[in-house]
């Protein structure tokens, strides 16, 4: 059961990501954070992981190490540790797309399955949101991403394959389902 630390966490979360809205839409980022967290404990997370999952973009967007620094002395060496795991980029400006992405696929062979069951959330809910999207705007929606419709693709198809043989289960199902959605 979530405690303070849970609700503090979710306040923090909320107030670091305030300004932002999800890529190409008028919803809050927040919105994604609860998702994550909700997959998170769906799928058998702890009280850390949720908190991280809450906070899974707080340094990548929110200020980089600095950031990381001050939630692993709000939350914990173990947060702290999972948020470091789901950042892809510590610098600004980021390095290019698409080393990033191959990077990020490649480390998660690497990743404790309590990283990676936090970054499997965060890809499932991105790759539903991109689909529901699609289904309104249709392939507009891929000028809302760097790597455009085949490097998105070619990305997600990498996230679902790493992760039906790193975390398999109920939810690297999902995402691979989506992933195949998101082409047809």
């Amino acid at each position: 059961m979530p405690t303070d630390r849970f609700d503090d966490a979710l306040g923090y979360a909320s107030r670091l990501h305030r300004a932002q809205l999800r890529k190409g839409t008028q919803i809050p980022y927040v919105a994604h954070l609860l998702a994550v967290a909700a997959l998170t404990i769906e799928h058998g997370g702890d009280e850390d992981q949720a908190i991280a999952a809450l906070l899974h973009d707080a340094a990548e967007d929110q200020g980089g190490a600095q950031t990381l620094r001050a939630i692993e002395g709000r939350f914990g060496m173990g947060v702290a540790a999972i948020v470091a795991d789901c950042t892809d980029s510590w610098v600004e400006p980021k390095p290019p797309w698409r080393a990033r992405k191959a990077a990020y696929l490649e480390g998660l062979h690497h990743k404790p399955a309590r990283s990676l069951l936090v970054s499997l959330a965060d890809k499932t809910h991105n790759a539903r949101a991109i689909l529901a999207d699609r289904q309104q705007v249709g392939e507009a929606i891929w000028d809302r991403f760097t790597g455009g419709r085949d490097g998105t693709l070619w990305y997600y198809d990498g996230l679902a394959r790493a992760f039906q043989a790193l975390l398999p289960g109920p939810l690297a199902d999902e995402l691979a389902a989506t992933a195949r959605a998101m082409s047809g």
